[in-house]
């Protein structure tokens, strides 16, 4: 009796088939079905000068401004297409790697879409331009929050008092009774709505000084600035001992209290004389002070 047949392994069988048939477009993704260096007519050991001469001549001999036929057309795109392979060093080392290693299928492939379909932008241009959007997005959010509550305040029962005032002061105090506050003219509400300074916490009015893009472009002229004024506040008060002008001695006040520059420079001159007078800057006033505070706000309850 004959031996049956050994069995077919199938997952190695299927194996053979797949890279049978998928280990040659791994160098095929280059130049179709042909090979790059053939079509320029140069060995695999011509250099750039070799490749370069035979491109243009080449060129002279298939361009369709000097030969109309269509198959020379043709076979000047894939000329076109292997120059431009194998006059990048990169690209011709990937080429001659996948000629010399056809079973890494996918790491050709992927070595091939990556120098092709990858990015090829300057990384300092895609990081001033994310710069320009975010700074875009940044001043128009500011701009929309402000206009926001420049609305809402511009509702409430205050703003429309103290607009009345500023009419009234403009026209002397005289006002017509059949002209209310309802049916001002638009125009005139505009123009004393300039006026009146409206600061909102939270919500100020967009500065181009404030951007994430300028910030960082300016980071080192700040930095240079931070340096020169610490080390002229070391020079000053560490090693002469000279005593606080008005603005340091505000600037440490503000910075004890963790009080906005915004919300200091709105207080009123009185309580920032006094908060200055108590020199909160050194631990035993600050502490004292706080302690008469959290009296002060358990008395009123």
């Amino acid at each position: 009796m004959k031996a049956p047949p050994a069995p077919i392994r199938w997952p190695a069988f299927i194996l053979i088939v797949v890279f049978s048939v998928v280990i040659s477009p791994s160098v095929a993704i280059y130049c179709d079905e042909d090979d790059c260096y053939d079509l320029l007519g140069v060995s695999q050991s011509a250099n750039a000068s070799e490749i370069k001469k035979a491109y243009y001549k080449l060129s002279l001999k298939h361009h369709p401004d000097k030969n109309p036929d269509p198959e020379s057309k043709k076979l000047f795109v894939k000329i076109a297409n292997a120059y431009e392979i194998l006059k990048d060093e990169a690209t011709r080392e990937q080429y001659d790697y996948a000629i010399a290693h056809p079973e890494e299928v996918f790491y050709n492939t992927a070595q091939y879409y990556r120098a092709y379909y990858g990015h090829k932008t300057d990384p300092r241009a895609v990081l001033v331009g994310l710069l320009l959007i975010l700074s875009g997005f940044q001043y128009l959010n500011r701009w929309t929050r402000y206009n926001q509550a420049i609305d809402m305040v511009k509702k409430t029962p205050a703003y429309k008092n103290r607009l009345k005032a500023l009419e009234l002061e403009r026209s002397g105090g005289i006002s017509s009774k059949k002209k209310t506050q309802k049916n001002m003219d638009k125009k005139v509400q505009e123009d004393l709505g300039k006026e009146l300074e409206l600061q909102i916490k939270g919500a100020e009015m967009p500065s181009v000084w404030e951007l994430v893009g300028v910030r960082l472009v300016l980071l080192p002229y700040t930095l240079g600035k931070l340096l020169l004024w610490y080390g002229c506040w070391f020079w000053r008060y560490k090693v002469k001992h000279h005593p606080y002008s008005w603005e340091d001695a505000s600037y440490l006040t503000r910075t004890s209290l963790h009080i906005p520059q915004d919300a200091w420079r709105s207080m009123d001159e009185g309580t920032k004389e006094d908060l200055v007078l108590r020199r909160l800057w050194e631990k035993p006033n600050l502490e004292s002070y706080l302690t008469d505070m959290r009296k002060e706000s358990k008395r009123r309850r």
